[in-house]
């Protein structure tokens, strides 16, 4: 028997549940598939949210050819006989296929180029599913050839509305069970599978085959049922993939913002997806550079102290002490003028002619240097009251500049008010 995700497909617009942003009524989408005017499109999102579902729904109501293959097993031999196929008048009236392509993102760049004078001509409608971001991942004339649509994950209630009707339906579903799942289970459930349709049916089919009837003939979900036949819960991004950058992202501009527990919640994400301690580390070591700075410098002290132990300890114990870390980084007082002064040096340095270094600056390693003026006139700070003498530093090109501009926040406050006097001076 086939799995019930697999039976409880929708095989019409109408009986298609969620993503409402793109196939609700009256939407781009709704009115292609409904008027059977479908243009190239990329569908664009996480497992289970229906990608083939709509595949399988414009399989379902199109006149024209429709043709599907997996980028894992296909290649530019099938595209061609394809291609071929829709030209031949007596197979293919109509001279046009739609070709649903699934996992798109798996094909490399010679097949997708391959494609490309189909599409371009109209022959071959393109349907794309992918998991990937295909602005990364897609060739660019694909793109702005195709319309991409977005697919969210499920919310709770379409999931809840999916698992009912999957329980009820005695044709392609479970109705002929006669189960009862409480309030808690289901509610856990629509929870637990973070938007994955294929995931919350899979559940409940292993719930209801591996349950026991009661006394009198129905089958009983609770909770405790529920949670057995749910495999750890799946995170929406992996390791990998666009949701990679984008909780990594969250996760720095969290610390930035001063959100501890912002910042915990998206290090226990990356965590979970099996992120690299030690690329996190390095996150929050770069995070108390350019953020904490000077405000705080004893934080980068502890990021790196942290990167240290984390290479020491590993998992799961190193979950505390990016934890560590990741607080003391979002908790301190936040200063980034030690980023934005290098920046503006190093933009200087590129587009300036910044002269040379001042002789009384360099060194005289060599006998005979100095009688070149290397090292002449050179005031040793030390001997100077407050270890401080007036002396230029910068080349002439460059007298006058300032590129470091202390905050009044935290530890730089005395910084601050001491380079202010030093400056004056």
């Amino acid at each position: 028997m086939q799995p019930l995700a697999y039976r409880m497909a929708p095989r019409t617009i109408e009986e298609f549940v969620g993503q409402s942003h793109i196939i609700g009524k009256d939407k781009m989408l709704y009115r292609m598939i409904k008027a059977d005017r479908i243009t190239s499109i990329i569908l664009y999102g996480p497992p289970g949210t229906g990608k083939t579902s709509l595949a399988r729904i414009i399989a379902n109501t199109t006149q024209s050819n429709f043709e599907k293959l997996n980028a894992v097993t296909s290649g530019v031999s099938d595209i061609k006989r394809i291609a071929a196929d829709t030209k031949n008048t007596m197979l293919n009236p109509n001279g046009r296929t739609v070709l649903f392509i699934d996992e798109i993102h798996r094909f490399n760049k010679s097949q997708q180029d391959a494609l490309l004078p189909y599409v371009e001509e109209g022959s071959i409608v393109l349907i794309g599913a992918t998991t990937e971001n295909p602005f990364f991942e897609v060739n660019k004339a694909l793109i702005s050839r195709s319309t991409v649509f977005m697919l969210k994950p499920l919310e709770r209630e379409d999931i809840k509305k999916l698992i009912i009707t999957a329980i009820t339906d005695k044709e392609r579903g479970l109705g002929n069970y006669n189960i009862k799942i409480t309030d808690e289970a289901l509610d856990y459930l629509s929870e637990v599978c973070s938007g994955d349709a294929r995931t919350a049916l899979n559940s409940i089919e292993l719930a209801v085959l591996t349950s026991d009837l009661g006394v009198d003939g129905s089958i009983e979900i609770n909770l405790k049922t529920i949670e057995e036949c749910v495999q750890k819960k799946a995170i929406r991004f992996d390791k990998n993939g666009e949701e990679h950058y984008d909780n990594i992202s969250a996760f720095i501009k969290s610390m930035r913002g001063s959100n501890p527990d912002a910042a915990v919640f998206y290090l226990a994400r990356a965590l979970y997806a099996g992120e690299d301690v030690e690329f996190l580390a390095r996150r929050i070591i770069i995070c108390a550079s350019e953020d904490v700075g000077m405000a705080n410098p004893t934080a980068l002290q502890v990021a790196v102290a942290a990167a240290q132990a984390v290479k020491m300890i590993g998992m799961p114990e190193a979950r505390i002490i990016l934890a560590h870390a990741a607080v003391t980084v979002a908790c301190s007082p936040k200063s980034n003028s030690a980023y934005m002064a290098i920046n503006k040096a190093m933009a200087d340095v590129e587009s300036k002619n910044t002269g040379s270094v001042p002789m009384h600056l360099r060194n005289a390693p060599v006998k005979g240097m100095e009688q070149l003026g290397y090292g002449q006139g050179y005031k040793y700070a030390h001997d100077y009251k407050n270890n401080i003498v007036k002396q230029e530093y910068f080349p002439e090109e460059m007298k006058g500049t300032i590129y470091y501009n202390p905050t009044a926040n935290g530890y730089e406050a005395k910084i601050k008010d001491w380079l202010e006097k030093w400056r004056e001076k």
